[in-house]
């Protein structure tokens, strides 16, 4: 495997570059196939100056019919709510380390109307910011939802939404939307809680290991499986529109590069030379596909167009060059190379096929990963161990964020404010979320089996 060979480790669920044929089993599932198992959510670290914040248990309401028409619709008890909207939100805001929500325990009152609400009860609570809110059952399965979002302070309203003829399906979606308002009208940055993960997931069955390509909601719930195989898949990577994934499978026993749409109604064979295909990245316009390749005979950056599969090569050294991914500008990429002795991060610029070394900061740095805004340049940094370090290209500032084991795969949130990655713990792939500055938020993994290779999707469309 190209990667384990650049990083002189051995991934600990893949043996790869086997060119043994092997049988296997492969299944590509539709969206519409049962749930797979979901990830499992641990807040280790939060911020010590987190914001106060009150998250209210909504209302839950039946719609009232024409016929027994009232004046307020008849209440319904919490239990029967099919989601605790506010507990998916407070989650959400905590997961995110700039918020401490109050326990509902500890609230003076539960407010589902303005009307309601008695600002000064929220005062001696240290309480500056509060959501209320109602959910409303309209029959055959959908609702409607209310959210008001107040300034405790200033005794306002700052923000109302009403979304109506929501399948319960969606409900946490609508959740997770909310989390994004809220977060964007208290930091001024866009929130990513209402975005998908993708992932690999290992698991043993007696003595074979069966991968498990998957994409979840952001905070692990909703996982769907959209690709089972006895043999690996490796490096998913969101096209800029989120609808399609590229990614490595060694189904036919070597490595081949394949697109997969979500939806599951198409899925093509994009890179099956001799040799390598590896690494697949979109470029931001979703047009082309940055691969390595070692057809010609070292492994290589090249540029695939996605439509007419013209290959373009960008390297051409004999060491090996890998993982290179897009500058948000599309002028550029920035990849792995070991061409000066030890792996290092290098920039390709795609007029003049110029090359220059990025990373200066010790003796081991190599998959990078460029935040949206393209000011920070996340890597996998070795200094007796294998860290995410983040490089500041505006500053040339260079921090190690991580203090976990065997961390790799570095995978931005689109608003920038967070990185998910792999890492080792207890002898299992696991996932953890790290903030820019360096505090750890959160730490998935899956109940059985290990699980590799994130990537962080794109903003989704509402």
């Amino acid at each position: 495997m190209l990667m384990v060979m650049f990083r002189q480790v051995v991934k600990p669920f893949v043996t790869l570059f086997s060119q043994v044929k092997i049988g296997l089993t492969l299944c590509i599932i539709l969206f519409s196939s049962p749930l797979w198992a979901e990830l499992t959510i641990e807040i280790s670290e939060s911020y010590d100056n987190a914001i106060p914040i009150a998250i209210v248990p909504f209302g839950f309401e039946t719609a009232v019919l024409p016929a027994v028409a009232e004046k307020n619709p008849p209440p319904l008890s919490q239990a029967q709510a099919p989601l605790d909207l506010a507990q998916v939100i407070s989650a959400d805001l905590r997961r995110s380390g700039q918020f401490k929500p109050l326990l509902p325990s500890a609230m003076p009152s539960q407010p589902h109307n303005i009307e309601q609400v008695e600002f000064r009860q929220w005062r001696p609570l240290d309480i500056d910011n509060m959501l209320i809110g109602k959910l409303v059952d309209q029959g055959n399965g959908f609702y409607q939802v209310d959210m008001r979002f107040m300034d405790v302070l200033r005794k306002k309203q700052v923000l109302g939404k009403r979304w109506n003829q929501v399948p319960k399906e969606n409900l946490r979606q609508i959740a997770h939307q909310i989390s994004d308002l809220i977060y964007e009208e208290l930091t001024g940055i866009r929130g990513a809680f209402n975005t998908q993960i993708a992932y690999v997931t290992m698991r043993k069955k007696g003595k074979k290991r069966h991968y498990t390509l998957e994409v979840a909601d952001s905070d692990g719930f909703n996982a769907q499986a959209i690709l089972k195989s006895t043999q690996p898949i490796m490096s998913p990577s969101w096209s800029p529109d989120g609808k399609k994934l590229a990614y490595v499978s060694f189904e036919n026993g070597r490595s081949e590069v394949f697109i997969q749409s979500l939806d599951g109604q198409y899925r093509h064979k994009v890179a099956s030379f001799k040799g390598i295909n590896s690494a697949p990245a979109w470029s931001p316009d979703g047009k082309k596909l940055a691969l390595t390749l070692s057809k010609d005979g070292s492994a290589d950056v090249y540029i695939m167009d996605v439509k007419t599969r013209k290959l373009k090569r960008l390297t051409k050294k004999w060491s090996i060059e890998t993982e290179a991914i897009w500058a948000p500008n599309g002028k550029s990429l920035f990849f792995n190379s070991d061409r000066r002795g030890q792996p290092q991060v290098f920039q390709v610029f795609l007029d003049t096929l110029e090359i220059r070394r990025v990373s200066f900061e010790g003796r081991y740095n190599a998959n990078p990963e460029i935040s949206p805004n393209g000011r920070y340049l996340a890597m996998v940094h070795g200094q007796g161990g294998f860290n995410i370090g983040l490089l500041d290209l505006y500053t040339d500032e260079f921090n190690v964020l991580t203090d976990t084991f065997l961390d790799e795969s570095p995978s931005f949130s689109p608003n920038g404010e967070m990185i998910l990655y792999a890492m080792n713990r207890n002898g299992k792939g696991q996932l953890a979320v790290v903030a820019i500055d360096g505090n750890t938020s959160q730490i998935l993994r899956v109940k059985d089996g290990e699980v590799r290779e994130p990537a962080w999707g794109p903003f989704l469309t509402e």
